[in-house]
C-alpha cells in the first residue's frame, strides 16, 4: 500500500537522486519530487508543499546546512538530513535549525523508512511541545494582565483581591466577554488616564 506522504528530495547528483527515489518508491512513497539545484529549493517547495523533505549532503558546510534548513521549512515540516561525515558542530547547528533527523553515515535504502518515520515522530513531538510552550506563555501573560487589573481595582476602589477578581468576573459574564478581555480593557483604560 503506498504511503500518502509527499516527499521532496534535495540531491545535486542525478544518479544519487535516482537511487534515493527508487528506495523511496520501494518503501511505499510514490509522491516524490527531486530538487537538484539548491537555488530553486524555496520556489519548488512553495509550489509542491511536500509533507517531508529529505536532504542528502556528502560534506555539508555550516552555511549550506543553515540555508537548506531554512529554505526547506524545517519549522513547518519534518526534514531529514543525511550526511557522510560526523561533525558535532554541524549536528548541533542542524538540530537548532529545526532538522528532525540528522543521520551520519550516508543514506542507504534499508535505512530510509525507519529514519523518515523517526523524523516524522520527532517533528510531531517538537510541534506539540512548541504548542504547549506557546499556550503556557500565553496563559502566563494573561495571568499577569489579570493580576495587574486586580491591582488597579484594589487601588482605585479599596477592594480585597478576591472582591476585585469577583468584580471583573461579574463584568465579564455580564458583557459576554472573557475575563482576560475585561482585564485588558481595564489596564488599557488605566494607561490612557495617566
Amino acid at each position: 500500500m503506498p504511503n500518502p506522504l509527499s516527499i521532496c528530495v534535495v540531491e545535486k547528483d542525478a544518479a544519487r537522486a535516482k537511487e534515493i527515489t527508487e528506495a523511496l518508491h520501494q518503501g511505499g512513497w510514490a509522491d516524490v519530487t527531486v530538487i537538484t539545484d539548491d537555488a530553486s529549493l524555496t520556489q519548488t517547495l512553495a509550489s509542491t508543499e511536500p509533507d517531508l523533505v529529505l536532504i542528502d549532503l556528502a560534506n555539508p558546510r555550516r552555511d549550506t546546512l543553515e540555508t537548506l534548513s531554512e529554505a526547506s521549512g524545517a519549522r513547518q515540516r519534518p526534514v531529514a538530513m543525511f550526511v557522510d561525515e560526523s561533525d558535532p558542530e554541524l549536528s548541533t547547528a542542524a538540530i537548532q535549525a529545526g532538522v528532525s533527523a540528522y543521520v551520519v553515515g550516508g543514506l542507504s535504502g534499508e535505512r530510509i523508512r525507519p529514519v523518515l518515520e523517526t523524523a516524522i515522530a520527532r517533528f510531531r513531538m517538537m510541534t506539540q511541545m512548541q504548542s504547549e510552550l506557546e499556550a503556557a506563555k500565553k496563559a502566563l501573560a494573561e495571568r499577569k494582565t489579570i493580576d495587574r487589573a486586580k491591582g488597579l481595582l484594589i487601588q482605585a476602589k479599596g477592594l480585597s483581591e478576591d472582591d476585585a477578581y469577583r468584580l471583573m468576573r461579574k463584568a465579564a459574564m455580564d458583557q459576554g466577554k472573557r475575563l482576560i478581555d475585561v482585564a485588558q480593557a481595564l489596564v488599557t483604560a488605566s494607561e490612557l488616564l495617566r
